[in-house]
């Protein structure tokens, strides 16, 4: 695989709901299948900072930091050297028209532009420097038809690297990324990084048109307090040319 772009992702805010394997039986990729964690399946709210990106070793001007917020589902391929685990996204928010628009027509993913905004508290944390047992409160916040929508996490504790075989582990240590094509066909990508400390979330807070973003089939479970909510670390990642699937 060619190396498509590089970034850093940073402050990566996930809140992790229980599904219904039904409620998002449609979105699977073709040769995929859903992924579970103890028998039960999850999407996550996840929001970010994409930092120092440059797609084919460009940088484009005034798109190298944005923030992002997208809602994912976890699934798995069966390859030639074993399971692969993998990502689905189901929607993904961005505030630059480029990199939604680089993003629809290289992987056909669901992008979307968004006026949005983020802060960091304390507001002068530095990420290098964000290791003692302070708390830290990270939010991400979009605007959407006319209303303000966000996702907030206060953290406890000090940041460690997920144990094996952890929920958290299975929400945040994915290398693959599958994407259904227009054909019907399903592309599949890696993204290489190495693994992210986490902080555990004191308080989670989520506000957002469910209905109207991401569909009625969300709501239920989307309005329900979420089973677990993190801040993970983030680090330099690499995104990798994406692969047609074999029928």
């Amino acid at each position: 695989m060619k190396l498509f772009l590089t970034a850093h992702w940073r402050w990566l805010v996930m809140l992790n709901y229980e599904i219904a394997p039904d409620a998002v039986a449609p979105l699977i990729p073709a040769g995929t299948e859903l992924d579970f964690w103890n028998g039960k399946t999850y999407v996550s709210m996840v929001g970010f900072l994409f930092q120092h990106a440059r797609v084919r070793g460009f940088s484009i001007p005034c798109h190298r930091h944005f923030e992002e917020v997208n809602l994912r589902l976890y699934v798995r391929h069966k390859a030639e050297d074993g399971w692969r685990r993998g990502v689905v996204f189901i929607k993904e928010l961005v505030p630059r028209a480029a990199i939604a628009f680089i993003a629809r027509t290289f992987y056909n993913e669901n992008y979307a532009c968004l006026p949005m905004s983020h802060r960091i508290d304390p507001d002068n944390m530095e990420f290098d420097q964000a290791n003692g047992a302070d708390p830290i409160s990270v939010s991400y916040s979009w605007r959407f038809k006319n209303r303000d929508n966000f996702l907030k996490v206060k953290t406890r504790g000090s940041a460690q690297l997920p144990s094996e075989g952890s929920h958290q582990e299975f929400i945040a240590e994915h290398y693959w990324g599958y994407v259904t094509q227009r054909d019907g066909s399903t592309k599949e990508y890696r993204v290489k990084h190495p693994r992210w400390r986490i902080w555990e979330a004191e308080t989670a807070e989520f506000q957002c048109d469910v209905a109207k973003l991401y569909g009625k089939q969300f709501c239920d479970f989307l309005a329900c307090p979420p089973a677990s909510a993190f801040l993970a670390d983030g680090s330099e990642i690499k995104l990798y040319n994406g692969v047609k699937l074999k029928a």
